[in-house]
């Protein structure tokens, strides 16, 4: 006697004309299938695109790694001729009017003075340390109003992330306006940013990484004095380093977890629909047995 396979069959069928459509049947199904579709394309949504995962680790920096800052910074009341960059560390470095990939534009200010925007971009060493706008490149040339008052436009540090799903701040000192303040002490004032710098790795779903600078800051503004009267007013910039790397990856769900996911939502939903769709028809035939008397 042959086998017949069949008999293996599962899912086994029922003939159409021993099923009964229902319109609370219908409305159910249709439901169903709006509700399968907008978990589909949710899910759909959530596996095309990528998730950023962060870990931290202790950062070991090498003898001479060094990180790359980017200044761009305005100072409406200042010509350029006086503007320069100092860079001070406690590895001994000490470097006054850097020259090296730096670039000032004149400007022009509402009362028709002359001011200046100085961009530079230079590396500093892994220790903490500081840079300052200032003139004390020009000696002993110094002009009479050394106004310091500025806005800054850009600060910041290693490679540019401009992905705008990576978490973190990487330029929070952009937009940084202190132009304001009437009268001699303000002009003389000079500005004091400390920043704590925490580095940032990240690595995007082709593999390929950046290396990144977060920092917070805080400011203060002072005079300073000498026992020949007001000190020369600068820009400082003073940071320090953490040793804690905080890294960024984008990654993407797996295909089986897709798949595994789509899977149960359209078996959970049929499931759950034909038990509601079940209990409704159930109850409507005892209640029509009821008003007939034929509950029993």
């Amino acid at each position: 006697m042959a086998f017949n396979v069949r008999r293996l069959d599962i899912y086994r069928k029922i003939p159409k004309d021993l099923t009964q459509p229902t319109l609370t049947g219908a409305w159910i199904s249709v439901c169903c299938v709006l509700f399968i579709i907008f978990l589909f394309c949710s899910e759909l949504y959530s596996f095309i695109n990528t998730d950023i995962q962060s870990e931290l680790f202790v950062d070991v920096a090498e003898p001479d790694e060094k990180i790359k800052v980017r200044l761009n910074i305005s100072l409406p009341n200042l010509k350029c001729d006086f503007v320069g960059l100092d860079i001070q560390d406690e590895g001994g470095r000490h470097e006054v009017g850097l020259v090296e990939n730096s670039f000032k534009k004149p400007l022009i200010n509402p009362i028709g003075e002359a001011g200046c925007n100085f961009q530079s971009t230079f590396q500093i060493n892994k220790v903490p340390g500081n840079f300052h706008v200032s003139t004390h490149a020009v000696g002993a040339n110094q002009p009479a109003n050394p106004d310091m008052r500025h806005i800054i436009h850009e600060l910041s540090f290693g490679d540019q992330i401009l992905e705008q799903h990576v978490p973190g701040n990487f330029n929070p000192l952009g937009g940084t306006d202190k132009t304001g303040g009437d009268g001699a002490m303000a002009a003389l004032s000079s500005h004091e940013y400390i920043m704590r710098i925490v580095p940032a790795i990240y690595e995007n779903i082709s593999g390929e990484r950046k290396q990144a600078y977060q920092y917070s800051f805080a400011y203060k503004k002072y005079v300073s004095y000498s026992h020949g009267g007001v000190m020369m007013p600068a820009i400082w910039f003073r940071y320090d380093l953490n040793p804690i790397t905080v890294k960024y990856t984008e990654k993407r769900r797996p295909f089986y977890a897709f798949l595994t996911t789509v899977c149960a939502i359209i078996g959970g939903t049929f499931t759950v629909a034909g038990l509601i769709d079940s209990f409704i028809f159930t109850a409507s035939e005892i209640f029509k047995k009821a008003e007939i008397g034929k509950l029993n």
